[in-house]
């Protein structure tokens, strides 16, 4: 390219789920590629990418807020994600864009950008890690095995805004996997719609990695990932028996002592009504086998309260499911109507303050529940994971805590740390979400065994090839 020739230049906006940043990394990583120089800033940009969320009201209005904003300051959009799989919505709202596409859609996206903003001539391939440019700390990642997803749930449009499952190959899943690993990853966050449905859709086909066969099924995935020696945790996994056969990798160490199950209700009624699988006393017979295994296992769930025909008694069903259930991490929504949502239909609405009630006081049940589960840990030494560190002490989590969504651990006395190192440290405080100790060494770097100490880690210390592309921040909500 001649040096009088300016490098063209995208800005970029992830919104939504981890699912999304995935996409958003994949684009980012094909920008970079094909030789694009990502701006910071939006006016120092050619042209704005906006990946979207469209899954509840909400994130619609977020995501039509930062197409907006991005318009006003820049004037050259391209929509894509789940609110471009809306219909003319945003071509309704904001005329202005010059292109929308759906979710997972890479090939469209860079078709649209050659259009308005033509690539330059020498793509710079050499330049891109092996893993790809990432929107996460270079110590851990999120790893997408699947696409869309074969459920109708009432309350759900994903299938609409993403479509059927579409499994990954393993051999492609596992290639990417160990790439991340040899970029100084440790830990692997596996994600989906539905992660216990992979390979439903290819009849669990048999792949190759390391030269053996390896078939497209979950637990036979989460086997092979168990032998890159980082952690492992499993997110959107639904109560199906054959996740059963993930315990026993739990009990030797090998992946961690984590399942993320969105049981969504307790109630058979509403359970049926939501089109879920499974029902409250199935799965407290569930959690109660996975916890005879592993008696450290960490549930995290997510609830919906006020659906369509919820009674005062439904609701109670539910106060008693976690009462009983224990979780140790739980998300609760009130119930808000998603545009296209079969359960529009369903009759007898639940008032938008009974909702917000009973949203209050599952919480303050749930509140009590997760106090209770973390004091259990004062006194224990437990492997933590660095995220931040500070001037007095650093911020990390143990395997109980997923990124983002979960408590966190407070490390005094982190002289010498950074972020990615793992270290054990003892327990000495809690409360309602955190944890708070002290390093059991101190050492400039550590590393620590995963929770039963079997399975042990790689060379510490990030790779120079992992990077943090530049990118333009969505509004903040």
């Amino acid at each position: 390219m001649p040096a009088t020739q300016r490098i063209p230049r995208v800005g970029f906006v992830s919104l939504g789920c981890p699912k999304a940043l995935v996409d958003s990394e994949r684009i980012l990583t094909r920008l970079r590629a094909e030789g694009y120089d990502l701006s910071p800033t939006y006016e120092g940009a050619d042209l704005v990418v906006v990946n979207t969320c469209g899954f509840i009201d909400s994130a619609v209005e977020e995501s039509l807020d930062a197409i907006g904003e991005a318009l006003a300051e820049n004037g050259r959009v391209i929509v894509t994600g789940c609110l471009g799989a809306k219909g003319t919505l945003v071509k309704q709202t904001h005329p202005q864009v010059l292109a929308v596409t759906g979710p997972h859609a890479l090939d469209e996206v860079m078709a649209a950008v050659h259009r308005y903003l033509p690539k330059p001539h020498d793509p710079f391939l050499d330049l891109i890690p092996p893993q790809g440019l990432r929107l996460t700390p270079r110590h851990y990642a999120y790893l997408k095995i699947s696409e869309g997803c074969n459920h109708r749930c009432t309350f759900c449009i994903i299938p609409t805004l993403r479509g059927k499952l579409v499994s990954r190959p393993v051999s492609e899943v596992m290639r990417e996997a160990e790439a991340l690993v040899n970029a100084g990853v440790k830990e692997l966050l596996i994600i989906a719609q539905d992660v216990s449905a992979y390979g439903v859709d290819v009849k669990y086909r048999t792949g190759f990695w390391r030269g053996r066969p390896v078939k497209t099924r979950f637990t036979d995935l989460v086997r092979a990932l168990s032998e890159l020696g980082v952690w492992v945790r499993l997110h959107y996994v639904y109560p199906y028996p054959h996740v059963d056969e993930v315990l026993p990798l739990m009990a030797q160490g090998k992946i961690l002592p984590y399942l993320d199950v969105p049981f969504q209700h307790a109630s058979p009624r509403i359970l049926k009504r939501m089109r879920r699988p499974a029902s409250g006393e199935d799965n407290l017979k569930r959690i109660q086998a996975w916890r005879a295994q592993v008696p450290e296992l960490t549930i995290r769930s997510t609830f919906i309260v006020g659906f369509p025909g919820e009674t005062e008694a439904d609701f109670e069903a539910l106060l008693e499911f976690l009462e009983e259930a224990q979780l140790d991490r739980v998300g609760c929504f009130a119930y808000s109507p998603v545009e296209g949502a079969a359960a529009n239909a369903l009759p007898d609405p639940v008032p938008e303050e009974v909702k917000e009630e009973r949203r209050a006081r599952l919480m303050q049940l749930q509140e009590r529940v997760s106090r209770q589960r973390l004091a259990r840990k004062v006194g224990s030494t437990v492997p933590v994971l660095i995220d931040q560190v500070a001037a007095d002490h650093a911020v990390g989590r143990s395997p109980g805590e997923a990124p983002d969504i979960d408590g966190v651990v407070i490390v005094e006395g982190a002289e010498g740390l950074k972020p990615g190192d793992l270290l054990e440290v003892t327990i000495t405080a809690s409360d309602t979400h955190d944890l708070r100790g002290v390093p059991l060494q101190k050492a400039g770097r550590h590393t620590a065994p995963c929770p039963s100490g079997r399975s042990g880690l790689p060379r510490s210390g990030p790779s120079a090839g992992a990077a943090t592309p530049a990118i333009v921040p969505g509004p903040s909500k």
